[in-house]
């Protein structure tokens, strides 16, 4: 949780994670061949690693468990790290719980700083949600604390750290509850993949720099080619307004990602891509794959060439079934397929990051050792203003020809429903908001910037042809509305930030200045949220559900975090039935760190 202070890092006792690597671009796109499995160099002790013989992680199961954070050395890159892990593995070992059952979790703390594990998605007390400086201090250097909560929903999360920068050092894994009957899902046979971003320089070094100059990671930029190439096609006084426009807003079209592949090595169950992380099956069999994002800042594109998905849940809960090629997976989000491999021996799972600068990647196969091709990386998308519905700080509107090649369906699309927007006070004359939408839509059936015309060589949107994209308009829960009612009152706040200064928040106002957001326990309430931003936000409420609505205000999904692209109005009911204090955030870590932070208080 960021500090309602400003903090001093120096003071702090520093961990030996890593500094600046040299390592080669491809070096960081695909990992070392060794697949960046544990190191053991010097007098370093080896570690036990999460992956087993067969390429299944090591899983837990039971009601009692003995977890011990502390550092780890790793490579992925050529150079020995230091990574923050649980139980000496990265990611840490896979936690199978039972639906009903309470759960004990001893958590030892080895490091020389404080430390704390949050259960995302997990409805618990607010004591044992784990987030420090809410309802709970922390779990101390060289201390220990106790868990113990009533297990009361069932499917596929995730847990991480919630101290300091921890979580991109490595303090996160997979999460498996079991229903306490018969799973509704069926499966022959069960895989985690865990998806993430791993970076050798110290988490707090790339904090900073992206305070200094928030495009530092931004190696996909525009050059004068570009320039040229956009001459030709759009005619030289177009070109020159669109670059004009992008330089009033003080924005950069490529900025789909803070962080990337410039330091970032990405990773499928800790599994660098040239080591191919291998999930096996049998001819026949139907394979239920759980994704989880995992990632500090990395959105992924995920397919598997050769194999439809059929999405059966999201955060945990079921769906009706939704066949997709590909989808789309936010920050701390989880999606469960089922895929049925037929014909081939071995099939590439592939997840590029949003910003196209590498990609993780495995392999279902029939035995180990068996390799598919692997896609080559699809062409960086480039922003435009249709995406975003953004006008300059001044307020003046902003307009510019619009260069990709989806552009003019993606704008019929959403012109139609898009809506004028009224900002809070305290976004007026604030230094710390440098960019505010003019008009926005909940644009639930847009697959998302890099989607629309992936693979159709013809430019059409790909919810019209072949290759379909998983949208939140396609997903609807496989039940209804659990609580009924209508919301008693709505909140709606707006996502902001200052892209050159790295400051962001909600309502122009920095956790550190902000007042706690209250609920009345038992009430439902809507919460609007307006994405005054051109970066996407994935926004987590911790102990309640969001459930999502449609443009029409009628519930959809049953999510625990919920993705905000750019120019977005989204709104989602909640019923606070949960006492105390509780976090809700963006889930960039950076952005979390940067201010996108409110407290939540449910009280009687």
């Amino acid at each position: 949780m960021p500090s309602r202070s400003t903090r001093s890092r120096t003071s702090r006792p520093r961990s030996r994670w890593g500094s600046t690597s040299s390592c080669s671009r491809r070096d960081f796109v695909t990992g070392l061949a060794a697949g960046g499995t544990v190191a053991a160099f010097g007098s370093w002790p080896r570690p036990s690693w999460s992956l087993g013989g067969s390429g299944q992680p090591i899983v837990h199961r039971g009601t009692e468990f003995d977890l011990t954070i502390g550092e780890t050395p790793v490579n992925y890159t050529g150079r020995a790290r230091n990574a923050i892990t649980i139980n000496g593995s990265l990611p840490a070992p896979v936690l199978r719980w039972r639906e009903g059952d309470t759960v004990t979790l001893r958590v030892h703390n080895t490091l020389a700083e404080d430390s704390s594990i949050h259960w995302h998605g997990i409805l618990l007390p607010a004591n044992m949600d784990g987030v420090p400086g809410l309802s709970f201090h922390g779990i101390p250097a060289r201390g220990s604390w106790q868990y113990r909560f009533t297990v009361r929903q069932s499917g596929t999360y995730w847990y991480h750290s919630h101290s300091m920068l921890q979580e991109q050092a490595g303090l996160y894994g997979a999460l498996i509850v079991d229903p306490r009957g018969t799973d509704p899902i069926t499966a022959d046979r069960d895989h985690v993949v865990l998806l993430s971003d791993w970076t050798d320089e110290d988490p707090r070094a790339v904090f900073a720099r992206l305070r200094k100059q928030s495009d530092y990671y931004n190696r996909g930029q525009r050059s004068a080619l570009d320039f040229l190439r956009d001459a030709r096609v759009l005619g030289l006084a177009a070109t020159l307004a669109e670059r004009r426009a992008w330089g009033a807003m003080r924005m950069n079209p490529t900025d789909l990602a803070d962080v990337g592949g410039a330091t970032y090595t990405y990773l499928m169950n800790g599994t660098a891509p040239a080591g191919n992380w291998t999930g096996l099956f049998a001819p026949g069999e139907r394979v239920r794959l759980r994704f989880i994002n995992g990632s500090a800042m990395s959105y992924f594109d995920v397919r598997i060439p050769g194999l439809r998905m059929t999405v059966v849940a999201a955060d945990g809960q079921p769906v009706h079934p939704m066949t997709v090629d590909e989808l789309r997976i936010a920050l701390a989000e989880t999606f469960d397929v089922i895929v049925e491999p037929a014909g081939g021996d071995a099939y590439t799972i592939f997840a590029q990051a949003m910003d196209r600068s590498g990609y993780a990647r495995g392999t279902l196969a029939v035995r180990a050792g068996l390799e598919a091709p692997v896609p080559a990386l699809d062409r960086r998308p480039i922003l435009t203003m249709a995406d975003m519905g953004h006008a300059a700080h001044d307020g003046h509107a902003v307009t510019a020809q619009v260069t990709t090649e989806a552009t003019d369906a993606h704008a019929g699309h959403a012109g139609a429903s898009d809506a004028s927007v009224t900002h809070p006070a305290t976004e007026t004359g604030n230094p710390g908001v440098d960019m505010q939408a003019t008009s926005v839509a909940a644009r639930l059936d847009d697959p998302g910037i890099g989607l629309r015309e992936l693979h159709l060589r013809e430019h059409r949107p790909a919810w019209t042809a072949g290759h379909r994209v998983l949208r939140y308009a396609d997903l609807r829960s496989a039940f209804e509305d659990p609580d009924g009612r209508e919301p008693d009152r709505e909140i709606e706040l707006h996502l902001t930030g200052h892209m050159e200064r790295f400051v962001w928040s909600f309502d122009g106002v920095r956790f550190a200045d902000a007042e706690p957001l209250g609920f009345r326990y038992g009430e439902r309430l809507r919460i609007v949220l307006v994405n005054d931003t051109m970066m996407t936000h994935p926004i987590h409420l911790h102990g309640m559900w969001s459930d999502l609505e449609d443009a029409d205000g009628r519930f959809m999904l049953r999510k625990h975090t919920v993705d905000m692209p750019p120019g977005t109005r989204r709104s989602y009911r909640i019923t606070a039935d949960a006492l105390g204090r509780w976090a809700y955030h963006c889930h960039l870590l950076y952005h979390m760190e940067a201010g996108m932070f409110r407290e939540v208080r449910v009280e009687e």
